[in-house]
């Protein structure tokens, strides 16, 4: 008589449990993603860098072992830039993006720039055969001799070719696809994915190795497969843009290893190009002397850039408006369309509204609401705004300008790409600057609308 085997219902979206079926997952609340899996006996997992057989013990922070990790070049300046001033040994990347969009691109790219600076890549490719890979690497021009191709899925022969090889990076494209033959999953289950990453990261930590792993993401835009993925892996990024367009951002939304920082690329032919001068990319196609344009100064981790932030505002034809953002979240439209109407008196309440961020940058720090604000009210007036002219200040509820961090390296920024003054909080009025470039203090967003466009 054979043992009935032990099941338990998991949703395929957050990995969480359910001793039965359901058809709504109380934890991540999307629809139709439990299913049944097999439960698989848990072993005991030691702790990461044990690399004898007796336990941890604990001791003072004062006698940990400590040297400095040396990172070394992916061979792209803004990739670097967003891992945190290049990779770390050892380190576990999940790179993740819509379909199309260029992970497999930037992938070779790294597989091809390491293998001619620092020894061995070893690409597994599990979704394409090594001839599509060798056609890509022939189009992008990133052939190399230590650059090693491999069509495999199954976890434990890739542990295998990885002892062989002994790469300095390896690259797994993609984590939905690999599997543990010993697991009674699907690839791309909860049980899979969760178990591969967790044998990966084993690997990359055991040998030193980089470990960089592609994943697909969901409609809504996040990492397909449990979220204790990006909790696993040491960083995250995101391959963000325009499919139809020729720009792409590479935004890092975690890294143990540094900030947060964005890194720009220009995709043709021949691949992916950096694009060291985000701030000119972002401003190269302004329009001069039209309502509802406002230039704002962003921080992207340690790096400003300037990005134009546009709005427009009509009457509606609906009985409820319409309020649409691209780049900012409608929830902050929201919040300062009421500021607005209620300290600035312009009536917008039965007003469609239209927010966007040219060049496909998603900002979510508050000092993007005083730009925003006067953006609004330009278009609602149809009155352009100083084309030289940047604006930047947190909005409160009473319609006050709050103070913003490094306003030092915005106004730099904001000079340097020649704009001449600056619309500030009135505690940023002290900040030095260099002659030619003025800063005038706004106690209250009304003092901004003043300042910009009159009454």
């Amino acid at each position: 008589m054979s043992k009935k085997k032990n099941t338990i219902w998991v949703c395929q979206s957050c990995g969480q449990h359910y001793y039965k079926w359901a058809g709504f997952c109380s934890s991540c609340g999307e629809w139709n993603t439990i299913v049944e899996e097999v439960v698989k006996k848990e072993e005991p997992v030691r702790g990461l860098g044990v690399g004898s057989g007796d336990p941890a013990r604990p001791m003072s922070v004062n006698q940990v072992s400590f040297s400095e990790t040396p990172r070394f070049s992916s061979g792209s300046m803004e990739l670097d830039r967003v891992l945190g001033g290049g990779i770390v040994p050892g380190s576990f990347v999940l790179v993740g993006g819509d379909p199309g969009i260029g992970k497999s691109t930037l992938l070779t790219h790294l597989a091809c720039r390491v293998a001619e600076d620092r020894g061995p890549v070893l690409y597994i490719s599990a979704e394409e055969s090594p001839q599509q890979v060798r056609l890509r690497a022939e189009r992008l021009g990133a052939m190399a001799d230590d650059f090693f191709v491999v069509a495999e899925a199954d976890m434990q022969i890739i542990e295998e070719h990885m002892k062989n090889v002994k790469p300095v990076v390896l690259i797994v494209d993609s984590i939905q696809t690999v599997y543990k033959p010993d697991i009674p999953s699907a690839p791309g289950s909860v049980v899979q994915v969760r178990e591969s990453a967790a044998q990966l990261l084993r690997m990359a930590k055991n040998t030193g190795t980089a470990v960089f792993t592609a994943g697909h993401v969901t409609k809504e835009g996040a990492i397909a497969g449990p979220r204790v993925l990006e909790h696993m892996v040491d960083t995250v990024l995101y391959f963000e843009g325009e499919r139809y367009t020729q720009y792409r951002i590479l935004h890092a939304v975690k890294n143990r290893f540094g900030s947060l920082e964005i890194g720009v690329y220009e995709i043709g032919d021949a691949g992916l190009k950096d694009i060291p001068n985000a701030s000119e990319l972002f401003l190269s196609e302004r329009p001069v002397n039209a309502s509802g344009t406002v230039v704002v100064p962003v921080m992207e981790g340690t790096r400003p850039i300037l990005v134009e932030v546009q709005a427009l505002v009509g009457s509606s034809s609906y009985q409820n408006a319409r309020r649409t953002t691209n780049g900012i979240d409608l929830n902050r439209l929201q919040l300062l369309l009421a500021v607005l109407e209620k300290r600035a008196g312009l009536l917008l309440g039965g007003s469609d509204a239209f927010v966007k961020v040219a060049g496909g940058v998603k900002i979510d720090e508050p000092a993007v609401d005083l730009g925003l604000a006067v953006a609004l009210a330009s278009s609602f007036r149809d009155c352009p705004v100083n084309p030289y002219t940047v604006i930047i200040g947190e909005v409160g509820l009473a319609g006050e300008v709050r103070a913003v961090s490094h306003m030092e390296q915005r106004i730099r920024e904001s000079r340097r790409m020649g704009f001449r003054r600056a619309i500030v909080p009135v505690s940023a009025e002290k900040v030095h600057t260099e002659p030619g470039f003025s800063l005038l203090g706004a106690p209250t967003l009304n003092d901004a609308l003043n300042m910009v466009m009159g009454r």
